[in-house]
């Protein structure tokens, strides 16, 4: 359960946008391990975890994207019920704020992976790592 460098990127909400990120990504070799789209009527912002984040950051700055790093609390959980409101209520008395997460499985697995922004990335990984 480390703390994971993940990226902000503004991209055009018009069709080919996330394509070319993702190829630009690619073409260097950068695979991207998770991504979540959050769109607005004229751009989208696009956050995702990829292999060398800092590789990533001087590449799309290169390109004219604008970018920002954040930590990143990125957790395994299990399927079960109740599983992420565990977590959530762990967090919430240690009086960390969770500002947003996504997270992803299937009902085929065991377990999936969340991804947690807040406001004290170091103290929930303590907390949750209990």
């Amino acid at each position: 359960m480390p703390i994971h460098k993940q990226i902000s990127v503004f991209v055009p909400n018009r069709p080919g946008s996330l394509a070319r990120l993702c190829y630009t990504l690619a073409d260097a070799n950068i695979n991207i391990v998770a991504m979540t789209l959050h769109d607005t009527t004229d751009n989208t912002l696009v956050r995702c975890i990829v292999d060398n984040p800092m590789k990533a950051v001087l590449l799309l700055e290169q390109e004219d994207y604008y970018v920002s790093e954040q930590d990143v609390v990125v957790v395994d959980i299990s399927t079960e019920k109740g599983a992420l409101m565990r977590i959530s209520q762990s967090l919430v008395e240690a009086d960390i704020n969770i500002y947003y997460l996504y997270c992803t499985s299937t009902k085929n697995q065991e377990g999936g992976c969340v991804v947690i922004m807040c406001d004290n990335a170091d103290r929930a990984l303590e907390i949750i790592s209990k």
